[in-house]
């Protein structure tokens, strides 16, 4: 690892990135060209005197998902979040999976200005690779794990506590989705064996899923009508919408409602709940750490 060219890049990166390109208030007395170092910790999920030491030079080799976090909130493009791993002494992430994985930066720019609705980023396999604070506060925030659990789709068909998600009598209805829209991805990666490990796996563990991935039905979750179930507010009606990447890894997910309708008062007062819990999350843990 090479501490001063780590700090230097990163101090390079966070002058070139603007307040509003990543959804912060552009204030009259900013001192400096780009993000403050709060911000960048705060994008990345990490806490401010941890990142001031990455910058000074002065901390530890960061993990591999701490390098990937910090790519995400500098906005760094491919090669840039490449050269950030090398100087991390961290192997270059060679695709998609996870938390390591680089979210595309169209789609992250686009999720930084979705400030009122739910909103996140999944890989084709259903990975939550980022979301907004509203998001987190609808459907939770992704467990903390690796290899195929961190897909969606495989815990709905191995983990009935991913069910919770959605009314009992939608069940059926997710589980066709979910697997015509798997065997859609399936095609259109090829013989690429991170997909053929999940539905191998997959068919020997569900019964439901292997009847029906015989059916054969293809066919990409572009858009949904879903009823969420939300632990204080209760079933909301919402419409679910897709934008995907270019080369069809990674999806921009947001969730809306018409006006006027129970499901758009219903997000009001998300936007209220969610803050205050996450506040809260957020005193806890500060409590946990001390």
């Amino acid at each position: 690892m090479n501490p001063p060219e780590l700090a230097a890049f990163l101090k390079s990166r966070r002058d070139r990135v603007r307040p509003d390109d990543v959804g912060l208030p552009t204030g009259p007395r900013r001192r400096v060209p780009g993000l403050r170092r709060e911000e960048v910790a705060q994008l990345a999920g990490l806490s401010a005197d941890y990142y001031t030491e990455l910058e000074r030079g002065r901390s530890t080799q960061p993990s591999a998902e701490v390098v990937a976090a910090l790519a995400r909130a500098l906005r760094l493009n491919g090669d840039e979040r490449d050269h950030l791993f090398h100087l991390a002494h961290r192997p270059v992430p060679r695709a998609a999976h996870g938390t390591s994985a680089h979210v595309q930066p169209a789609l992250l720019g686009l999720l930084d200005r979705l400030t009122t609705t739910p909103a996140q980023v999944i890989s084709d396999l259903h990975e939550t690779l980022v979301q907004n604070e509203l998001a987190a506060a609808l459907v939770g925030r992704p467990p903390a794990v690796r290899g195929p659990a961190a897909s969606f789709v495989y815990r709905w068909f191995t983990d009935s506590a991913a069910r919770a998600l959605y009314p009992l009598e939608d069940h059926p209805h997710h589980s066709r989705v979910f697997v015509a829209d798997l065997h859609a991805v399936a095609a259109r990666r090829g013989r690429d064996p991170e997909v053929a490990q999940m539905v191998a796996v997959l068919r020997q563990r569900s019964e439901e899923f292997a009847a029906l991935w015989d059916t054969h039905d293809v066919a990409l979750r572009r858009t949904d009508h879903k009823r969420i179930v939300h632990p204080t507010l209760g079933v909301i009606e919402l419409d679910c919408h897709s934008l995907f990447s270019e080369d069809g890894r990674q999806r921009l997910l947001w969730f809306t409602a018409p006006p006027g309708t129970e499901g758009a008062a219903q997000l009001e007062l998300l936007s209220v709940i969610g803050t205050q819990d996450m506040q809260r999350e957020g005193t806890r843990s500060a409590g946990e750490r001390a």
